[in-house]
């Protein structure tokens, strides 16, 4: 599966999979990069693109058709990033540099297969989602890394070569936007539920 299976009158807002900015394990940053492009390029209109945090209070969250996966069994990421773009078209493209899915892939697939439903679920394993508009993504994130560090201060995974990513306000404010209280940070804050009705196959 890859970029031919999207309709021929869409037009991907990113480079394609293998010549996107892509560090393992470091996913808010891969989109943010994402985000990056799509700004200086002028691929779409900024307004239609999301940074989609998936998460929950427990920080345990499956996630199915990810490079990790083994068989059909989900991974349980602490967290997970995905690009959203909803196309003046009417339809609306997932990108996700870490699924085995078509990149992009619509929403309603990467709904029906990746995401799949709460409703099997244990509360434990219920999904959150915190969705930013990519300007203010942009303009607000920042991350200093260290999260990435082991209490001897070794890299778990090797961080992206570039510099790490930071605003005039803040060099570290990752945790505002894994977290899932509506009342901290930046965006929207649906469970999965509302997240498919609002973006979701109208």
């Amino acid at each position: 599966m890859n970029e031919e299976s999207t309709p021929s009158e869409y037009t991907i807002i990113t480079p394609s999979r293998n010549e996107c900015v892509y560090t393992s394990c470091y996913c808010e940053e891969n989109v943010w990069k994402m985000c990056e492009f799509a700004k200086d390029q002028g691929t779409c209109s900024l307004d239609e693109v999301y940074t989609v945090f998936i998460s929950n209070e427990r920080k345990t969250i499956p996630i199915w058709k990810q490079k990790s996966s083994r068989g059909d069994k989900p991974v349980i990421w602490d967290y997970h990033v995905i690009l959203l773009h909803t196309s003046k078209e009417g339809q609306s493209f997932i990108y996700d540099l870490d699924t085995i899915l078509p990149f992009p892939c619509s929403l309603d697939m990467y709904l029906t297969e990746a995401l799949r439903s709460d409703e099997y679920l244990k509360p434990a394993y219920w999904r959150k989602l915190r969705v930013v508009p990519a300007d203010i993504y942009l303009k607000k994130f920042a991350s200093d890394r260290l999260h990435m560090k082991d209490c001897d201060g070794n890299w778990r995974m090797p961080p992206p070569t570039y510099p790490c990513i930071e605003t005039s306000e803040s060099k570290m404010n990752l945790d505002d936007f894994i977290c899932m209280d509506a009342q901290v940070g930046y965006g929207e804050v649906y469970d999965l539920s509302d997240f498919v009705q609002h973006f979701g196959v109208k």
